[in-house]
């Protein structure tokens, strides 16, 4: 076989599957034993694993789960996905992308490997990730949930930790129509006997009971362990005993938590995460609580918490760029991210006007996500993305209208003319925020580079 480059790899992978997403572990599961040594349990990694699913905030926590457990001193290796710029930035060796060589590598271990059975993209993507890691010789892996998370090959790998951050409503054509069909298959990267963290508050009940069904350690956000934003510039942690029964535990409500718990452990005075936004502080404690079920194994000190907060960074989640007119990035592409992004864009000081630079693919809530952010925008900037799935302008325009969303709208023949209009449009005092989808940001970001 001829070598391959990174740009040449990620065609032919491309290639292998008749449709990009087809939910299943038996093509990977297939693959990845023969991928392990006799004898090798194909479940682990041969480190602990924390694994991350949810609707909105994976990425968010993976990137404080990572900072923090390298300011600790081990060698990280984390997946996420989808990608910005570059695919290697989806496998993060000790906070580095992988380097172009050890990317090829382990695409090949996988096509050597796979012999007839097609993978899909996402599937030959994670297993080249999975070896990527062993050959480098982590100390942890952090992992992302591509989607759902039962059938997702990432949950291939039994997680010592599984955290879930939020379920809302999104790939609705995959993992059902409601939040308690979605939450079913995000709970599915819990283990029996093994910590499983819900960060959403309002955890649907599907969720709950499988994680009871099978024996995991179910903690709850504002059940478990609770949060509070102290005076604006810090934050406090508090871990509470757990309950003495199973009845107990699914009656305590979260208004309750800290009037009927006893507190067990506690943290004062912690900054508040360099990632923008108070939504972050539920993934922070999201991570502090994986973090501390794996003590025993990685002790992690309260310095290397607070300075992991603080130098935890990714791309898109409510990213402010110097410079002026302000430009925000967020990867916003459903109602609840989108939700959250309009309570951030509330939180902003200085005055002026908002201009959105807006797309999103034609197989999402657009009305949704306008509906969700409409009272923050003052001008709209739509276009589509080079992408297979991007909604065009007529149908951008028409989700719009529909959201009531307010005019002036400019329709643009791409994204970087789009962002060259907001910023023509805006005074010194505005601020543009770039949403929609991972594509929209990545499209701002090449722009601006180049």
């Amino acid at each position: 076989m001829s070598v391959r480059s990174t740009d040449d790899w990620l065609a032919f992978i491309s290639a292998q599957h008749p449709v990009a997403i087809d939910l299943t572990l038996e093509r990977a599961r297939a693959v990845w034993q023969r991928l392990r040594a006799p004898g090798e349990n194909p479940g682990s990694l041969g480190v602990p694993v924390i694994t991350v699913g949810g609707t909105n905030g994976k990425g968010s926590t993976c990137a404080m789960l990572a900072a923090i457990l390298d300011r600790a001193g081990y060698r990280v290796g984390c997946y996420t996905s989808p990608h910005l710029l570059r695919y290697n930035e989806r496998v993060r060796i000790a906070r580095h992308d992988i380097d172009d060589a050890d990317l090829c590598r382990a695409f090949a271990r996988v096509e050597a490997a796979r012999g007839t059975t097609g993978l899909t993209y996402f599937e030959f993507g994670t297993l080249a990730a999975f070896v990527a890691m062993l050959d480098a010789r982590i100390d942890v892996a952090v992992l992302e949930v591509g989607m759902g998370g039962r059938l997702d090959a990432v949950n291939l790998i039994d997680a010592d930790v599984a955290v879930v951050t939020s379920i809302g409503l999104d790939h609705m054509e995959y993992l059902g129509d409601s939040r308690e069909k979605i939450g079913f298959e995000k709970a599915g990267i819990y283990r029996a006997g093994r910590a499983a963290i819900c960060a959403d508050p309002d955890a649907p009940l599907p969720l709950v009971e499988h994680a009871q069904a099978i024996g995991a350690r179910l903690l709850r956000a504002g059940i478990d362990y609770a949060f509070g934003d102290v005076d604006g510039s810090q934050w406090n942690y508090r871990r509470f005993a757990p309950l003495a029964s199973t009845r107990a535990a699914q009656q305590t409500t979260v208004g309750a938590a800290g009037a009927s718990r006893t507190v067990s452990r506690a943290r004062y005075g912690l900054p508040f995460p360099a990632l923008r936004g108070a939504y972050q502080l539920g993934n922070a404690a999201a991570a502090i609580t994986a973090l501390d079920e794996l003590g025993a194994q990685l002790p992690v000190s309260a310095e290397a918490i607070r300075t992991g907060l603080l130098t935890a960074e990714i791309a898109g989640r409510f990213q402010v760029l110097p410079g002026r007119p302000t430009v925000v990035l967020d990867v916003a592409h459903n109602p609840h991210a989108a939700a959250v992004l309009a309570a951030s864009l509330a939180r902003l000081t200085g005055g002026g006007r908002t201009l959105a630079v807006f797309s999103m693919l034609a197989d999402k809530d657009i009305e949704g996500v306008v509906r969700a952010v409409k009272a923050h925008v003052d001008e709209w900037f739509i276009a589509p993305v080079d992408a297979a799935r991007a909604a065009g302008p007529a149908q951008l325009r028409d989700a719009l209208t529909r959201a009531a969303a307010l005019d002036p709208t400019t329709a643009c023949a791409s994204i970087a003319q789009a962002l060259a209009a907001a910023r023509e449009r805006a005074g010194e005092n505005d601020r543009i925020v770039v949403f929609g989808s991972f594509y929209t940001v990545a499209e701002v970001l090449a722009a601006l580079a180049s």
